[in-house]
């Protein structure tokens, strides 16, 4: 398996024809640079496919997913100037099922009966 130990979001939308090289391009250009065993993750204006982008210290990879139905939880593009958006596992697990992995902290807890 390829490893991952930190995963980042893009939130700026991506053209989903864009290949590895062009996704990399985006990475150096927001991050500075594409880090080791580092993912970053990409969506289309919709928010209807994803593209994971890894380095794995040499070389990267490049894997799509679409949603059968529905769209993918994807937060609203943020100001240029605020911080990269990190996501644990359990977040990108819950993403890429298409689940609101922004509200995972809040439904662990019940709190109405």
């Amino acid at each position: 398996m390829i490893r991952i130990d930190s995963l980042w979001l893009a939130a700026r939308p991506v053209d989903m024809r864009a290949g590895a090289d062009r996704l990399l391009a985006s990475v150096v250009q927001v991050f500075g640079s594409a880090q080791a065993n580092h993912g970053y993750l990409f969506a289309n204006a919709r928010a209807t496919r994803i593209k994971l982008l890894v380095h794995d210290g040499f070389g990267v990879w490049c894997a799509a997913r679409r949603l059968n139905a529905g769209r993918f939880m994807w937060p609203r593009e943020v100001a240029a100037h605020a911080a990269p958006i990190t996501l644990t596992q359990a977040q990108f697990d819950a993403l890429v099922l298409g689940l609101p992995w922004q509200r995972l902290a809040q439904m662990q807890l019940i709190t109405r009966m």
